[in-house]
This record gives structure tokens, sequence and C-alpha cells, in this order.
């Protein structure tokens, strides 16, 4: 086993509830795993494990997750999906300090090396500030078409 790069990088995390059924049926699925294994099984606490027990072996991982990638025609990097999930977390809205310990980072500058700030974001902060400044003001004085962050066309 490799140990991990920080502190950070050994953490709980939460699990959405409707991925709570797959875990338990996972669960199930190693368990019948350890007992055909018998004497060959090593316990060693993984949650995703060879049949054996052992760590996945990483490059049987990545190559799984490659033939997944290439059935669902998805043009991307395993490296790729840290920066998806960083940035989804961003577009939920979820502070840093959370963000941080999902992902494991030790240090917030690290949002900027995986967060990507999609036009969602941009255009729900531009209607925030819009709802800050003008409230529900309902005139259309300021020359715009309502949408938050698009100018309205001209002559």
């Amino acid at each position: 086993m490799v140990p991990t790069k920080s502190r950070a990088g050994r953490r709980t995390v939460g699990v959405p509830d409707p991925l709570a059924p797959w875990f338990a049926r996972h669960r199930e699925e190693q368990t019948a795993e350890r007992l055909a294994a018998c004497e060959l099984w090593t316990e060693s606490g993984w949650i995703f494990a060879q049949p054996n027990g052992k760590p996945t072996d990483p490059r049987a991982d990545l190559d799984e997750w490659r033939s997944l990638l290439r059935e669902a025609r998805v043009p991307a990097r395993l490296y790729d999906a840290r920066h998806a999930a960083a940035t989804m977390l961003l577009v939920l809205g979820v502070p840093t300090r959370a963000v941080m310990d999902v992902m494991g980072w030790s240090q917030a500058s690290m949002a900027t090396r995986y967060q990507h700030v999609p036009i969602e974001v941009l255009t729900r902060i531009a209607g925030q500030v819009g709802g800050l400044r003008w409230g529900g003001r309902d005139d259309d004085e300021d020359g715009d078409d309502g949408t938050a962050g698009v100018l309205a066309p001209t002559g």
C-alpha cells in the first residue's frame, strides 16, 4: 500500500443516499468473495479489492476506467475526473473548506488548480449581485433583457 501524500488524503467522505443500496450489494458480493477465497483472503479493510482481498491493482483499475470511458464515448482521462468533481462542488456552492475535506486537499490553493468556473456559476453570481443591488425591481432602465449577465442587443 502506498501512503497518502498528506493527512488530508486519509479521510471520511459522505456517500449520496442513492448509492447506499449499491454499496450494500457490493459488501454482500465481497463477503461471498471472502468466503470463496478461504485462507487465500487477505483482510486489509479495503472497500474495493481483488477477489483475494488484496488492494486493487492500479494498472487494472486504470484499464477498466479507460474501457468504461470508451464504452460511454467520453474523451477524458482519469485525471479529468478530479477536475470534474471539484468543479461540480463549486457549481453546488459547497464552501471551500468542505471542498478541501472532500477532495483531500491540505491547501485552499488547490481549488485554483482543479476548479473551473463554468458559465452557470458566473450567471448565478450576476443574478445574486443584481438581486443585492437592485432587489426585485421590475423597471428595465438598466438596458438589460432581464437575464442575469446578458446584455440586451442595441439598435
